[in-house]
C-alpha cells in the first residue's frame, strides 16, 4: 500500500451513501441532488439538496434519488454524485486515485453491476470492486464469515431489505424486498393523511419514526407534535402523534420485512439452520435502528435477533475491511 493510497468501503445505499477508510466513516450523505428542471443542471448534491426537499418550486428544480432499491436509476447523476463525494474524501487535487468496494444489493442483473463498477471508475476510482450487501453487513458487524458456521444477517436499508446466511465468505441463501425506510415513511405520511385529514412531508414522516416511533410496544408512549397543511381548508395545522400510533402505521411495511426474513430461514439448508438457531441473527442497516425492531423479528421468527452494535455503518466498514482481505478479494473477482 503506498503512502498516498487511498482505500474507500462506499455504501451506496437509497437513501444515504456512507464512505469508510482508515477505521473510520469519513463520509455521511443523503443519496440526493438537485437539480434544475430546465437543463437538467446539478444545483446541490448531498445534505445541501436534502435541505431543500419540500422547500423548492418543482417546476424550477427538482430533488431527485438517483439510486432505486439500491441500484442506479439515473447513471449520469449518480456518476456526478460519486465524483463529488470522492473529491471530498479524497480532494479534487490527488496524485493516486482511491481504490474502493462498493456495496450491491444481493442478486442485482450483471448490467446493474456493471453500471455501478464503471460509475465508480468514471467518478475517479483506479480500482472498483463489487461487494454483496449482506456479505459487507456481516463483515462490519464482526461476524466471523470465513468460517463453516452459519450466520445469519438481516440488513434494513432505506430502499430495500436483504436477508442472507453467510458461510466461508459466501452468499448461501439469500432474499431481498423493496421495502425499507422509505416504505415507512411512506406508510406514516398515509397513516397521517387518513386519521387526520393532514398532508405532511417525507422529513416529517422521518423525524416521527426516528423520534417516537417503534415495531411493538416498548412499554413507553412517546408523543410529538408535528406540522403539515390540512387537506380541508388548505392551512397550516398542527397534531400530537403517539408511538402506538407509529406501530399501528408501520404494521404493513414491517410484515413485508418479516416476510424477507422467513423466506430466507425457511429454505436454508437444515446444518446452518442450526446454527442460526444457536448464534441468532444479526440486525443491521438504518432500519435496524426502529425501537423494538429486534423483538419485533424474534416474536415473528422464533429466532433470537440481535442489532449489531454499529448497526448504520456495518455495510460500509465491511466494504472498507473486504478490501484488505485477499480470501475476500479473489471471491469478488469469480463473482
Amino acid at each position: 500500500m503506498g503512502l498516498f493510497d487511498k482505500r474507500l468501503g462506499v455504501d451506496l445505499g437509497t437513501v444515504n451513501v456512507l464512505i469508510y477508510e482508515g477505521d473510520q466513516i469519513v463520509l455521511q450523505e443523503p443519496s440526493l441532488v438537485a437539480l434544475t428542471v430546465e437543463d437538467e443542471r446539478i444545483v446541490e448534491i448531498g445534505q445541501p439538496a436534502r435541505e431543500m426537499l419540500g422547500k423548492v418550486d418543482e417546476e424550477d428544480i427538482q430533488i431527485v434519488r438517483p439510486l432505486r432499491d439500491g441500484v442506479i436509476a439515473d447513471y449520469e447523476v449518480t456518476e456526478a454524485m460519486l465524483r463529488y463525494f470522492f473529491n471530498k474524501v479524497a480532494g479534487r487535487i490527488r496524485l493516486v486515485k482511491p481504490t474502493v468496494m462498493i456495496s450491491v444489493p444481493y442478486g442485482v442483473t450483471s448490467v446493474e453491476k456493471r453500471a455501478v463498477h464503471e460509475a465508480a471508475v468514471a467518478a475517479g476510482a483506479r480500482e472498483a470492486y463489487l461487494i454483496w450487501e449482506p456479505l459487507a453487513a456481516a463483515i462490519g458487524a464482526g461476524l466471523p464469515v470465513g468460517t463453516p458456521a452459519g450466520d445469519m444477517v438481516v440488513n434494513i436499508g432505506g430502499g430495500i431489505t436483504e436477508a442472507a446466511v453467510v458461510t466461508m465468505n459466501n452468499i448461501v441463501r439469500a432474499e431481498s424486498g423493496r421495502t425499507g425506510g422509505l416504505k415507512q415513511d411512506d406508510a406514516i405520511i398515509s397513516y397521517v393523511r387518513r386519521k387526520y385529514n393532514l398532508a405532511i412531508g417525507q422529513p416529517t414522516a422521518e423525524a416521527v419514526k426516528i423520534q417516537v416511533g417503534a415495531a411493538v410496544d416498548i412499554g413507553t408512549e412517546l408523543s410529538m407534535e408535528i406540522q403539515g397543511r390540512d387537506n380541508v381548508s388548505g392551512l397550516p395545522r398542527t397534531i400530537s402523534i403517539s408511538t402506538g400510533e407509529v406501530i399501528e402505521a408501520l404494521a404493513e411495511p414491517l410484515a413485508q420485512i418479516a416476510q424477507v426474513v422467513k423466506t430466507v430461514l425457511s429454505n436454508t439448508p437444515p446444518e446452518l439452520a442450526s446454527d442460526i438457531i444457536d448464534r441468532g441473527i444479526v440486525l443491521t442497516g438504518g432500519g435496524a435502528l426502529l425501537r423494538g425492531m429486534d423483538q419485533f423479528l424474534t416474536n415473528e421468527t422464533k429466532v433470537p435477533v440481535y442489532r449489531a452494535d454499529n448497526a448504520l455503518i456495518a455495510v460500509a466498514v465491511g466494504a472498507g475491511r473486504a478490501l484488505d482481505d485477499p480470501a475476500i478479494l479473489s471471491r469478488m473477482n469469480r463473482d
